[in-house]
């Protein structure tokens, strides 16, 4: 019996070892910090990253605003692949502030929602240069039936300033609901984290600032919790307000603040930025038809000019007779 018992307490062991191994390497395998950032998006707008404003749900957790670029074709002909090229640019020397605390170069992210029918191209209709330009790229439809809104990040910004999207368009000659004409695309760029999770917390991507007017008594640390700063209130009442780690500190103990005023500096470098630009699906047979009504008009000048010399020879001619 004892023997047993040795036994299954060594079997135990084993695999309380083997379940926390597993643990930690999942997490180096697969963070989870990385998945956050466009599960974040799906949760605060399950239907749509657009509301009725026309802004992007990204926008609610990534406050400050900074520039997005598009680049897309003018026009584009049914059922071919061209390239829509996001561009987020930022000081590739800014360094933004961790969950932990800690600095490091910022992530960036886009969102592209596409007109209905426009998806991301198959890897073998995807020609061979822009495939370099698209290699190790995973594009994430915003959900199962939404294969027109996408989503990619986070990447590092140091290496994917410009994202390039493969479109394939449609052709409105075999798919039904679908027509030639101007179509619009909505596409958001962000880099760096948000200032609020999905829950309404605030990250510690923030000033923080002092909830009442008083006395600083004490300022306490703790890592990975950060600041407690203590506020004794004129009335004697007691208010501790915290500082989590990563925003630096703009007050010491026996300052008086006043509420609503900054405790700390704001770490945040990074922002989002939307645009709505247009293109438009060219039907092939009008471009031939103008083709051949500007050449119907370049032949018509070219015989009118004919005509012109010809008839100033046959009145130079009479005059001479």
């Amino acid at each position: 019996m004892v023997n047993r018992g040795k036994g299954m307490i060594a079997r135990t062991i084993v695999l309380v070892v083997a379940a926390v191994a597993l643990f930690f390497a999942s997490d180096l395998a697969v963070p989870q910090s990385a998945a956050a950032y466009p599960f974040w998006a799906q949760e605060t707008a399950p239907e749509t990253p657009r509301d009725a404003t026309g802004k992007l749900a990204c926008a609610n957790c990534h406050l400050a605003e900074k520039p997005t670029e598009v680049e897309i074709p003018q026009s584009v002909l049914p059922d071919t692949v061209f390239e829509a090229v996001v561009k987020i640019p930022y000081d590739l020397e800014a360094q933004e502030v961790y969950g932990d605390g800690s600095k490091g170069g910022l992530q960036v992210g886009a969102v592209v929602m596409l007109p209905e029918g426009f998806k991301i191209a198959p890897p073998d209709r995807i020609p061979e240069e822009m495939q370099e330009e698209t290699e190790n790229m995973y594009y994430q439809p915003y959900s199962e039936d939404q294969e027109n809104i996408i989503l990619v990040g986070p990447l590092p910004g140091e290496e994917y300033q410009e994202i390039v999207f493969p479109v394939l368009s449609p052709d409105p000659r075999t798919e039904q609901d679908i027509y030639f004409g101007k179509y619009q695309l909505h596409v958001g760029g962000n880099r760096g984290r948000g200032q609020v999770y999905p829950t309404g917390d605030l990250s510690n991507n923030n000033a923080f600032n002092a909830s009442a007017t008083g006395e600083i008594t004490k300022i306490s640390f703790e890592e990975y919790v950060g600041y407690d700063v203590t506020i004794k209130t004129p009335d004697g009442e007691t208010v501790v307000d915290t500082v989590p780690p990563g925003p630096e500190l703009l007050v010491a103990e026996g300052d008086q603040v006043v509420s609503g005023q900054p405790l700390s500096t704001d770490p945040n470098v990074g922002g989002f930025g939307q645009r709505d630009v247009e293109v438009v699906l060219q039907d092939p047979a009008r471009i031939k038809w103008l083709m051949l009504f500007i050449g119907a008009i370049m032949l018509s000048q070219v015989l009118l000019v004919l005509k012109k010399k010809q008839v100033e020879k046959v009145q130079a001619a009479e005059m001479n007779f």
